[in-house]
């Protein structure tokens, strides 16, 4: 069997963790402290870990404490590396003052700059400027709202009245409003596509997506959207639907969204994927020939694996490590990859310049569906720690990171992710009675063990890399350990496959799909254990170039497909849509908190 130019395996560990990194061959303990030998000097030097080394950053001047200890160096960035597999969090660290960066603080509104379209063109997204900024406190304890599926309030006349009624008004306000419509979805543009720098970093933008900062900021937005709401219509009981497709019942644009005459409705959207068009959580920009009941159950079986097998660890459910001083999008969690970024470009209109209004992250906003999808990708959140036994992050970086928002009386308030970690304190729920099918999908194998292995013993399994996408490739990538894992063992460490140096035009929509140990002359359906995932990208950030890594979970898989003592697994990529480069491909072992 022919072999790829692959980067070594390891085991490694990460900002979720401080425990030693170490190879396939060594062990390796650092720290950064060394490079400081007077320790009487207290640079502001910022540094951050990531997968190729320690990147920092430093300020004032403050290369020259750098420069005792590692000689000349870039006044920008450094890049320390340790070994074929670099250093990743290891033992240590965490205490050392120059280990982490930062938290990203709260823009600065009066340092908002034009936002990026994604045909180049820009847009003006800053909100309106206030001086005074009050730090969030928790509201008092009073009644839950609770969060309802949308499918469920369309024989619910008096609930649809206010949520109409709440919407028309947000329209009718001034569009220098903090609350109007046109400003609320100016706050997604803004945060989302360029327009504001990092406080420290003017050359580095504050981006919320493709990292660990997509749950809390789009949880703080809808909270604040919802009191909106309610104060607008004097009902402070009144709760954000949420769009249910995660379940059958809510697998279409719910029909309270549809009337042209109603508040809701958004006239760019998809005319082909109006009610009954089933929604297609692993759709890449065409519609396959797939029949309703086949789609459903591949639905099924991907919300089990973006949720369940492959969310097992911090990292891979909540998105790669974000702090101030870093490099935008290293990476996104499960939920935000897929199904969230499929439903956006499912969404919005295909024969707009940019996919407008859902198929582009400035212009998302515009559409009331943004929000009650945006709600149910909230109720992941919360699903996964009060059914499936997810916890929060507890680094400071995490969880010291500030947003600001207008609330509903037009007050700009500091927030910080900690802050939202319960739904309760934030006054709000989840309508529990809103069946899960999804918990029973899992995946299972469509070929033996001894089928898959002369499948895909027959290709070639050689490219060089790094590599264009334009065509299906199969490589073979080395896994860390042939030995079999036990419960414990795989409780505390994920096995994940590592796709490194995805790179594309940010301008462009992106989608590939993963199969391992599968015949790549006929590959199996999305319900299949074969099936690893995707990558996808919805546009935006103009044309500048993203690079990022899509990490996935295939602990459960190996077992499903009876291969936990292969010495290797064939990895599969099949382009879907748009122009990508891949830097390689490994495995690793990856702490789950």
């Amino acid at each position: 069997m022919a072999s790829s130019s692959l980067p070594p395996t390891a085991t490694l560990t990460g900002p979720y963790s401080t425990k030693t990194l170490s190879s396939s061959s060594s062990s390796i303990t650092t720290s950064l402290s060394p490079f400081f030998p007077n320790k009487s000097q207290k640079p502001t030097t910022q540094c951050s870990v990531s997968l190729g080394g320690v990147r920092c950053q430093a300020k004032n001047g403050d290369n020259d404490h750098l420069e005792q200890g590692l000689g000349k160096l870039d006044r920008r960035n450094i890049l320390i590396g340790l070994g074929a597999g670099g250093l990743y969090g290891a033992a240590g660290l965490e205490n050392n003052p120059f280990a982490f960066a930062a938290p990203i603080s709260a823009p600065d509104f009066t340092e908002c700059g034009p936002s990026d379209k994604p045909d180049g063109s820009t847009i003006d997204c800053c909100p309106p400027i206030t001086k005074t900024i009050i730090d969030f406190k928790l509201p008092d304890r009073g009644p839950l709202r609770v969060r309802r599926a949308a499918q469920d309030l369309e024989k619910d006349p008096v609930y649809l009245a206010k949520y109409k009624k709440a919407i028309a008004l947000m329209r009718a306000l001034p569009d220098d409003d903090p609350r109007s419509m046109a400003q609320q979805a100016m706050v997604h543009c803004s945060y989302c596509d360029g327009g504001y720098p990092q406080a420290g970093f003017s050359d580095l933008e504050i981006q919320v997506h493709f990292c660990w900062l997509f749950y809390p900021f789009h949880r703080w937005y809808l909270y604040f959207y919802e009191k909106i709401m309610g104060e607008l219509i004097g009902d402070p009981t009144f709760a954000l639907p949420f769009w249910n497709w995660d379940a059958p019942a809510g697998m279409y644009i719910p029909k309270i969204f549809t009337d042209p005459t109603s508040s809701l409705y958004d006239q760019y959207r998809n005319a082909a994927h109006q009610p009954p068009k089933l929604l297609d959580l692993n759709y890449g920009g065409t519609d396959d020939d797939v029949d309703d009941a086949t789609r459903i159950k591949e639905n099924l079986t991907t919300m089990y694996q973006q949720m369940v097998s492959k969310a097992s660890s911090h990292r891979l459910f909540y998105g790669e490590p974000y702090s101030a001083g870093d490099d935008p999008s290293p990476g996104a969690g499960n939920i935000e990859s897929i199904p969230h970024n499929n439903i956006h470009l499912w969404t919005g209109d295909p024969n707009q310049t940019n996919g407008e209004d859902m198929g582009a992250f400035y212009s998302a906003g515009r559409d009331p569906l943004f929000y009650s999808h945006h709600s149910n990708v909230d109720r992941m959140w919360s699903i996964y720690k009060d059914l499936l036994g997810g916890t929060d992050i507890d680094k400071t970086d995490w969880l010291d990171t500030e947003f600001l928002f207008y609330d509903e009386k037009k007050n700009l308030v500091r927030v910080k992710v900690r802050d939202s970690l319960d739904t309760r304190k934030l006054g709000y729920v989840y309508d529990n009675k809103v069946p899960i099918p999804w918990l029973e999908a899992k995946p299972n194998p469509r070929k033996s063990q001894n089928q898959r292995k002369a499948a895909v013993s027959s290709g070639d399994l050689t490219t060089t890399f790094p590599a264009t996408l334009s065509d299906k490739i199969s490589v073979e990538v080395a896994r860390p350990s042939t030995t079999k894992r036990t419960s414990a063992q795989k409780k505390a460490q994920d096995e994940v496959l590592v796709i490194s140096g995805i790179k594309f035009a940010g301008n462009e929509t992106v989608k590939f799909d993963v199969y391992v140990n599968d015949d790549a002359e006929s590959l199996a359906g999305k319900d299949k254990s074969e099936f690893a995932g995707s990558f996808i990208h919805v546009p935006h950030k103009g044309s500048k170039d993203i690079t990022t890594t899509l990490r996935l979970s295939i602990t459960k898989l190996l077992e499903e497909l009876d291969a936990e003592t292969d010495s290797s697994v064939v990895v599969t990529l099949v382009p879907k849509v748009g122009t990508v480069t891949l830097g390689g491909f490994s495995t690793a072992l990856i702490n789950t908190t």
